[in-house]
This record gives C-alpha cells, sequence and structure tokens, in this order.
C-alpha cells in the first residue's frame, strides 16, 4: 500500500508509524485508519522489528480522532467499518501485532488520539502534552476500548470523568492518573523514546509477545462489547441529536442538546 496520510519507517529494529496531517492536529479518516491498520500489519509481522512507536507530525498534536471535516450530514467517514471508519480494526491491529508498541505524545491527544495512546502499550509523552475526550460535545462515543479499557487504565471514576465532563488534562495530570507511563521535557522525547526502545530490544520478544497476549487475553471481551455497542452507534449517527453536534462543531457554537431531554 501506498501512504497518503501516514509515514513508516523502519530502523535498527524499531518501526516508526507517523499520521502525518498536521494541518488537522493529525486527525484521521478512514484513508487514514486504513494506512495505519495495513502500517502495523507490515510492522507486526516483520521478525526484525522489536518495537513499534506511533506518533504524529509535527509538535502541536499527537492525534485529535475523527476529522470531523470527512464527516457526512448523515453520519459515517466513507469509509469501511461499522460506522464508516474502521476504528475497531485500527484498536485489534495496535492490540494484536506481538511487540509493544510506544505511544510517543508531543501534543494534542484528544477524543480518538486519546484512546489510541490509552490503546498502546506504552505512553511517553513531552510535558506539552494535552489528553481528554471530546465525544459527548459532539455528540459521539467510543463504547467499546474508549470506554471499558480506558477505565481499566484510569480507574472508573476518572474514566467517567473524561468522557462525561470532556475536560482536558495536562501531561503531569495524565502521568498522576495512570495513562501515561512517563513525561518528560520536550526537548527530551525523542531521546526517552529511544531509550525505551533500546532496553525493550534487550528483551525476549516471545517472553514480550506472550505477556502482551496475557494482558489482553484480561480485556479481550471489550472488542466484542465495542462491536456491539458500534451498531448502536451507528444508529445514533443517523438521527438529529447526532446531526446537532456535528453542526454546532462546524458552526463553531455550543450545541443545544437541551431539546433532545424533552
Amino acid at each position: 500500500m501506498n501512504y497518503d496520510d501516514i509515514l513508516y519507517a523502519e530502523q535498527s529494529g524499531i518501526a516508526t508509524i507517523t499520521i502525518n496531517r498536521p494541518q488537522v492536529f493529525n486527525a484521521f479518516r478512514a484513508q487514514t485508519c486504513e494506512e495505519l491498520i495495513d502500517a502495523f500489519s507490515r510492522a507486526g509481522w516483520n521478525r526484525s522489528i522489536a518495537v513499534i512507536v506511533l506518533t504524529g507530525a509535527a509538535d502541536k498534536a499527537f492525534c485529535t480522532g475523527g476529522d470531523q471535516s470527512s464527516h457526512t450530514e448523515v453520519g459515517g467517514y466513507g469509509g469501511r467499518g461499522t460506522v464508516g471508519l474502521p476504528v475497531e480494526q485500527l484498536h485489534s491491529a495496535i492490540r494484536d501485532v506481538p511487540q509493544p508498541v510506544i505511544a510517543r505524545v508531543q501534543g494534542f491527544a484528544i477524543g480518538g488520539g486519546n484512546v489510541l495512546a490509552a490503546l498502546c502499550d506504552l505512553t511517553i509523552a513531552s510535558e506539552k502534552a494535552i489528553f481528554g475526550q471530546v465525544g459527548p460535545k459532539v455528540g459521539s462515543v467510543d463504547p467499546g476500548f474508549g470506554t471499558a479499557y480506558l477505565a481499566r487504565v484510569v480507574g472508573e471514576k476518572r474514566a467517567r470523568e473524561m468522557w462525561y465532563l470532556c475536560r482536558r488534562y495536562s501531561a503531569a495530570e495524565a502521568l498522576a492518573m495512570g495513562l501515561a507511563n512517563v513525561v518528560v521535557p520536550h526537548d527530551q522525547l525523542d531521546n526517552e523514546v529511544a531509550r525505551w526502545c533500546e532496553e525493550l530490544k534487550l528483551r525476549s520478544p516471545t517472553a514480550l509477545a506472550i505477556a502482551k497476549r496475557s494482558f489482553n487475553a484480561d480485556t479481550e471481551q471489550i472488542r466484542g462489547q465495542g462491536a456491539l455497542g458500534l451498531q448502536a452507534l451507528a444508529l445514533f449517527y443517523q438521527s438529529a441529536e447526532h446531526r446537532e453536534g456535528v453542526a454546532a462543531f462546524h458552526e463553531k457554537r455550543p450545541p443545544d442538546f437541551g431539546k433532545f431531554r424533552l
């Protein structure tokens, strides 16, 4: 596959996958997801690759989730998958590759980007990184790994807070709640990522793969839960309530969700 939305590089046993859409804060569209899935498969089943790094281009954003400009008025992003965006397949790709996946978070990790950072095995963040969810502000939600697995990572109370209130959290707050493994000064981020990669390269690849499979087994039921939830989400995306959220986002105004409580 030729890549237009991402960059892919392999060097010294490390595969680096970069979402290359800085003009939209590295938000992903259907094509981006397809390319990411292909890249994870390409790296994941290459026996010379010891670790995979996922990041975003430029300094402002790791990833800010689904690109709302690609969202149709009737819901969906124009690609495959239950909601026209193969997020289920992308999440599974990150979990299914046998190597550890490191999220290199240099800026905003918002919405679906926050979910990607949580799903990666390890998260290394710049002190400039910002985390958070946004779905209920625009009439959306991740009914699978983005909610249930996030609760495993940060705890039920904090996960509910993140989704219900859609606040933003500093890198220091993310570290305190367990969403990041380490936070470093911005100019030391690449060196820190490289240090962790070199350390992982010294570990038994088979032992790491078995450990990852074992960790995943404990939360594997969330995959089915997410598939069921996305079927419901596809119906929600056809509703007037969801359309109001998308319209408000494009018009840069607060959404009027109150009328849907009547």
